[in-house]
């Protein structure tokens, strides 16, 4: 019997090659999380690129969204999510932003986008990440690869199989 995950009903498809971005250089966090919710607004999993990014900027407001070992995980629930997402972001080398983490700034950033009627999805989502984020082995990986379609990969398999 193959091996199912909480994620399933997504297919583990919260994230494609077109959702990645390599070599992100952006001046700021708010300029990395609205160059990754253009792609998801480009790939038709948000409506409004604007409503959005202010969602995501009154969560940020309440608490940083970096996390320990170089990671930015910005997120929103909101109206504007049409499928739940995750674009991701590989800041180039020089290029790390600082999403608040004590111990210094993101060189991945990912940011997580889920409809507003889906607490409970967000929170799965959310829980699933951190977890895998707080391995040094998924972090490294992810920074380190080099291709789009590795990186989808390595995420939506993480939600696939995090049992």
């Amino acid at each position: 019997m193959p091996q199912t995950g909480p994620f399933d009903r997504y297919d583990a498809q919260l994230t494609t090659p077109g959702l990645v971005i390599l070599e992100m250089v952006a001046e700021d966090r708010a300029d990395a999380t609205r160059q990754l919710a253009a792609r998801l607004k480009a790939e038709d999993r948000i409506d409004d690129l604007d409503a959005f990014l202010a969602d995501v900027a009154a969560r940020e407001h309440q608490m940083a969204t970096g996390l320990p070992g170089g990671i930015g995980l910005p997120h929103a629930r909101s109206e504007h999510v049409l499928e739940a997402s995750i674009a991701v972001g590989v800041a180039k080398y020089g290029h790390a932003l600082d999403f608040g983490a004590a111990d210094g700034p993101a060189h991945v950033v990912l940011l997580i986008a889920t409809p507003a009627a889906s607490f409970s999805e967000h929170l799965e989502v959310l829980a699933t990440m951190a977890r895998s984020l707080s391995k040094e082995g998924f972090r490294n990986s992810l920074r380190r690869a080099n291709d789009p379609d590795i990186i989808s990969e390595l995420v939506n398999s993480t939600l696939l199989f995090s049992d």
